[in-house]
């Protein structure tokens, strides 16, 4: 997976796959969104609003929503 650390999107998919990764059950929607708005406060969160909800779109091969608000890494 290429994502760029230098651009914000880059910024917000890396750390989602962290989050994912340290979180084998799962993470809710909410969770994961306030998570990102701690780490990165200076973002507008309609910019990680915007990747949380083409998580799935963006990434089918990687991650998938087993439940309703619930993303989760696939395992591969």
């Amino acid at each position: 997976m290429k994502l760029n650390p230098n651009t914000k999107t880059g910024k917000i998919y890396l750390y989602i796959f962290e989050l994912l990764e340290t979180h084998p059950q799962g993470i809710q929607w909410t969770q994961l969104n306030r998570k990102i708005e701690e780490k990165y406060p200076d973002l507008h969160p309609k910019t990680i609003n915007g990747c949380v909800w083409k998580l799935i779109e963006k990434f089918p091969d990687k991650v998938h929503k087993p439940a309703k608000g619930l993303f989760q890494l696939k395992n591969i």
